[in-house]
């Protein structure tokens, strides 16, 4: 197993962190918001189509086709899973049960309303990890499909950790693909002024460690906190630890 010395400033310029799941333990926050936006809008469409109702199954549903991508692309993909056609819609829309942007809005609706009532958990060892790759001079950049992300940021207090935040906001504004494209990761490489092949991307979804290695990184590291070690590197992590704090 390659060791923490493989992350060094003789072999790279930084290091790219997804924010759900990596920095904060809200990636349950967005699964739990998933599954109650979707199963709502399933019994609805159950009822009215008189059909038996399936519920979104965090296990796999969310694996699958939801976590580590843009919203409205984790909308999209779970609706084709279920062979459900909805229009587009508009991403300034109220939430609704009507279109692709309205049911991502519910879902962001119920997102921001836990995240201000019971603030934001971090994971220590992975912010002593990014404590320590800064004092080593190695950049850092949070990588992320969440549009809540700074205000995930502010929330914890580990905004000023970060020297570039390239988050669905960022995404939505350039036009550029979520993962499991590279596009957001080369982005922030790109705002960092180094190389990719310098760069390690960390991640717990299995879009994301996609992304990394159709990015050409040098280093993929998986974060297994789902018990995904084997398809974590089925998917392109070349090093797989249960939290990043093991790499100290």
């Amino acid at each position: 197993m390659q060791q923490f010395n493989s992350i060094t400033r003789d072999k790279f310029d930084a290091v790219l962190f997804d924010l759900d799941g990596v920095l904060t333990a809200t990636a349950k926050v967005h699964a739990a918001s998933w599954k109650k936006m979707f199963d709502e809008f399933l019994q609805r469409r159950a009822a009215a189509n008189k059909e038996p109702f399936h519920p979104f199954d965090i296990s796999t549903d969310y694996k699958e086709y939801v976590d580590g991508k843009l919203r409205y692309d984790g909308v999209r993909s779970f609706l084709e899973s279920r062979d459900i056609q909805l229009p587009y819609g508009d991403p300034n829309e109220p939430p609704n049960y009507e279109t692709i942007c309205g049911l991502g809005n519910f879902k962001d609706q119920m997102v921001k309303e836990i995240i201000e009532s019971e603030g934001v958990e971090v994971y220590e060892g992975s912010i002593a990890l990014v404590r320590h790759l800064r004092a080593h001079g190695i950049k850092t950049a949070v990588v992320s499909a969440s549009k809540n992300c700074k205000q995930v940021l502010q929330a914890a207090g580990i905004e000023d950790l970060f020297d570039v935040r390239v988050d669905g906001a960022v995404a939505e504004r350039l036009s550029l693909p979520g993962k499991p494209a590279p596009d957001t990761f080369l982005k922030a490489a790109e705002l960092l002024g180094i190389e990719y092949q310098r760069a390690v991307v960390v991640e717990d979804a299995i879009s994301g460690v996609q992304a990394g290695r159709d990015g050409g990184f040098g280093l993929v590291v998986g974060v297994d906190r789902k018990g995904d070690a084997e398809a974590l590197r089925d998917n392109g992590a070349h090093l797989v630890v249960a939290d990043p704090g093991e790499l100290l």
